[in-house]
């Protein structure tokens, strides 16, 4: 029987890269959409779509028991195209609440479902100010009052549940994530990624990632990512196809 993975987020700029990593590699792959007409396209990709939202816990809960899958991974955003800075205040609350609760359901979903594994996507802008490149050992921004408070409580929220969780538990802090579907066609700003390279460093961390926390960014001196290339074997240099 094939390895399953449960893919929360399957839609977003990252899930839509990973899933045909799994699939490929004759991985059994559930994504999850809030959206019914998303459902066609991820059976497309050989996904088996599940249509839940992450604030329904007794939903999410039910739909993990009755895949029972051997890996969850989190890559649930919820931010507009090209990070509009229009719309960034109030999509800002609403992602720091998916960061929150919305990893509290999941973790607990996983939890009751017997999963092994769980990786979670993070950011790896929020660094507190001090020496560059910043490892994973550097203390995390905690001007929780400042103009990134919400943005910051939900990164620290997210990041502790998953850590404390009875599960393997592997945490990427991505940098500014730019490609297909992410809004940026090229680098723009420190620790850039290509959408591409996040993805893999996702499914490394589903196959050999430690518990932990992983850097994943482009070498500009912001990031330090050296645990992710001796650990994981993970390059910035890798693209779909490769």
């Amino acid at each position: 029987m094939a390895d399953c993975l449960f893919l929360a987020g399957a839609t977003g700029a990252i899930g839509r890269r990973v899933a045909p990593l799994f699939v490929a590699a004759g991985w059994r792959v559930v994504g999850t959409t809030r959206s019914s007409d998303k459902a066609p396209m991820l059976r497309e990709w050989g996904v088996e779509p599940v249509v839940v939202d992450v604030f329904d816990a007794a939903a999410l809960r039910a739909a993990l028991e009755a895949v029972r899958p051997q890996v969850v991974m989190h890559q649930l955003t919820d931010l507009p195209p090209g990070l509009d800075p229009a719309r960034m205040a109030e999509a800002s609350q609403r992602n720091a609440r998916i960061r929150d609760e919305g990893t509290r359901n999941l973790v607990a979903a996983a939890v009751a479902a017997d999963v092994r594994r769980i990786v979670a996507q993070s950011i790896g802008f929020a660094y507190a100010v001090g020496p560059l490149p910043h490892s994973e050992d550097d203390p995390l921004d905690s001007d929780f009052d400042g103009p990134r408070g919400v943005s910051l409580r939900g990164v620290a929220s997210l990041e502790r549940q998953v850590l404390q969780a009875p599960l393997e538990a592997v945490v990427l802090r991505y940098g500014r994530l730019y490609g297909p579907g992410t809004g940026f066609d090229a680098a723009a700003g420190g620790a850039p990624v290509h959408v591409d390279a996040a993805a893999r460093a996702a499914e490394l961390a589903v196959l050999r990632g430690k518990t932990g926390i992983y850097n994943i960014a482009e070498d500009d001196g912001m990031l330090a990512c050296d645990r992710a290339k001796r650990e994981l074997g993970w390059s910035a240099d890798w693209r779909g196809g490769q």
